[in-house]
């Protein structure tokens, strides 16, 4: 009896050690952390963007010239990085009726925005009418492919209503499944709705939530009565995107690549929240930049806190 409590000791003690080495060496730091399970709560990420007075990208700046505030405090940054690391970037395209005669532009300026990203880019494309489409061409498509994904984003068709914030809810979903840092949606539409069962509000909701950076852009003619700016401006400005409102082909695809270079001069910085409270909390971004150079610095403008109970 001796020798079998004898091992059953020995054994529990082994299992335990086991388990504490395989939980270490299973935890990376926690700028990695950030980098591979930017899903999870464990780090506030965010998109930021430098600019001079002449609109030019500033990309070359140190870490500590940057400072967080999170709800006026200062916060310690675990993850930053200002190379052309890979991204998910999700493709939202409206293809109601209302966007018959835009659809082929939309389609070209696409397959540009594919050949000015990174080959390492995590792409994947939903399509809305009346309902969403959620696997266009294959379930993730590829950058390094901007033929392939021009012939599957030319077999949509358009027609029906609108269910644009339907579509927005299930594009966050699928980024919120994917395992780049940084997760970008890029919205073409009129920014009408007029089918989807969700609300604008709890759209917003949803989007201060995410870690995903939202870029609208807006077509429509100035006597198209579907059309609405405002709700391509808020969704723009709740994630730390911005709205673009070409009105030529040409200001299109100069849109997608302005994006496009936005993304790759961008820094990502991340830093664990200092509270698991399930409130909003508002977010600002400084840069101590040397005398003379005015910047514009740009980021998502906050982010709902995970509680406790909700934390994975």
């Amino acid at each position: 009896m001796r020798l079998v409590l004898t091992s059953l000791i020995a054994l529990t003690a082994l299992t335990t050690s086991v388990g504490a080495l395989r939980a270490q060496s299973s935890q990376p730091p926690v700028a990695d952390r950030g980098l591979f399970l930017s899903s999870s709560s464990d780090l506030v990420v965010l998109p930021v963007v430098v600019t001079d007075r002449q609109d030019r990208f500033v990309a070359d700046l140190a870490q500590d010239r940057f400072v967080v505030l999170d709800n006026g405090r200062p916060q310690a940054i675990a993850l930053f990085t200002n190379e052309d690391t890979p991204v998910t970037v999700g493709l939202v395209i409206d293809d109601s009726r209302s966007m018959a005669p835009k659809l082929a532009e939309v389609i070209a300026a696409a397959a540009a925005f594919a050949r000015s990203s990174n080959a390492q880019d995590e792409l994947f494309a939903v399509a809305f009418n009346d309902t969403v489409h959620e696997h266009i061409g294959s379930r993730t498509l590829s950058v390094a492919d901007p033929v392939g994904l021009e012939k599957a984003l030319s077999a949509l068709v358009a027609q029906g209503r609108t269910a644009l914030y339907d579509a927005v809810g299930a594009a966050l979903q699928r980024a919120a499944e994917t395992t780049r840092p940084r997760k970008v949606l890029i919205l073409i539409s009129d920014g009408g709705d007029n089918a989807s069962e969700t609300t604008l509000k709890q759209i917003l909701a949803r989007a201060r939530q995410s870690n995903v950076t939202v870029y609208t852009i807006g077509l429509f003619d100035a006597d198209d009565a579907d059309r609405n700016p405002g709700v391509l401006k808020s969704l723009a400005r709740t994630t730390g995107g911005e709205r673009f409102l070409p009105n030529t082909p040409a200001r299109l695809l100069q849109a997608c690549q302005h994006i496009a270079r936005e993304i790759r001069n961008g820094y990502t910085i991340g830093y664990l929240p200092p509270d698991r409270d399930g409130a909003y909390h508002r977010v600002k971004v400084e840069v101590r930049v040397p005398d003379g150079l005015r910047v514009s610095v740009r980021t998502r403008p906050g982010y709902v806190a995970a509680s406790p109970e909700t934390r994975p």
